[in-house]
């Protein structure tokens, strides 16, 4: 069989709202998912049994701790299939809020659900997915939606976004959960609900109101996250902001001119990629 090569997209948060914890330990969330270009390669490939996994980094491990390998595992409890290879290149950074592990995951998935001519529907894939984390099932379908409960409530948006992102990635690892426990003003019942979905409808878009509650956790203990948001607004970002916990800090551009200049500005100390909307 010929190896089949999968784009594994990364993702930004426009807004962030946690609304309360819920008795199982996570929280609820309100957010608007956007599925951008910056993307790992997975390629795979059939084999009889087992799960052979290689890639580019070292810290990618054949085991439980890799999602690529618990999706793969997951398929085969569900659906019986054979082994896999996998190869994944990886581009997008771990602990940077942009979703890669999740991406790769769905990837998977996907794959798995066309090379073993699965035929499995979308709502049960959003279900298997589901098991793999709360980001999962939103990488099953991509590109821009509004996402509620723990992020698995997903509704597809309609509105075409043309405009440009500037990633700017410093080599700070944000340890999520680690974010979420210093998040100490849950409420007991949630908070009102920001309507971010019907704001990104809107032709002039009110990006005022799109905030992220981990930036007033993250910015406090790494100032230069924070320095790096107002640098994006001051080198001509339309918006600024964090992608889920980071540390990956976005701006939305308009003009070419201007992302290729605030590009050059930043990619002489840090890691930054210009990318657009996945369509």
């Amino acid at each position: 069989m010929t190896p089949t090569s999968y784009k594994s997209c990364a993702k930004v948060n426009l807004g962030l709202q946690i609304r309360n914890q819920r008795s199982d330990g996570y929280h609820n969330i309100n957010t608007i998912f956007h599925e951008i270009d910056f993307h790992d390669l997975i390629t795979i490939n059939k084999r009889n049994t087992g799960c052979e996994f290689s890639s580019n980094v070292k810290w990618l491990k054949n085991d439980n701790t890799n999602l690529c390998v618990k999706a793969w595992r997951l398929m085969v409890e569900t659906y019986g299939i054979g082994g896999i290879d996998i190869n994944i290149k990886k581009n997008i950074p771990t602990g940077g809020g942009l979703g890669g592990g999740s991406s790769n995951a769905a990837a998977i998935l996907n794959t798995l659900n066309q090379i073993y001519d699965l035929k499995i529907q979308n709502n049960e894939l959003l279900k298997l997915a589901s098991k793999l984390g709360a980001d999962v099932p939103f990488f099953i379908n991509g590109g821009l939606q509004a996402g509620d409960g723990i992020g698995n409530k997903l509704t597809r948006l309609d509105r075409r976004c043309d405009w440009v992102y500037l990633l700017v990635m410093p080599d700070i690892k944000i340890d999520t959960t680690w974010a979420y426990k210093e998040k100490k003003f849950f409420l007991d019942s949630p908070i009102k609900k920001t309507k971010f979905a019907s704001f990104i409808q809107k032709e002039n878009i009110p990006f005022e109101f799109f905030d992220n509650d981990f930036e007033a956790i993250v910015f406090p203990a790494y100032p230069e996250i924070g320095q790096i948001k107002d640098k994006l607004r001051h080198h001509g970002a339309r918006f600024s902001s964090l992608s889920g916990s980071g540390s990956t800090v976005y701006g939305i551009f308009d003009e070419d001119a201007d992302i290729n200049a605030a590009e050059s500005f930043f990619s002489s100390q840090y890691k930054t990629i210009i990318s657009r909307p996945h369509f």
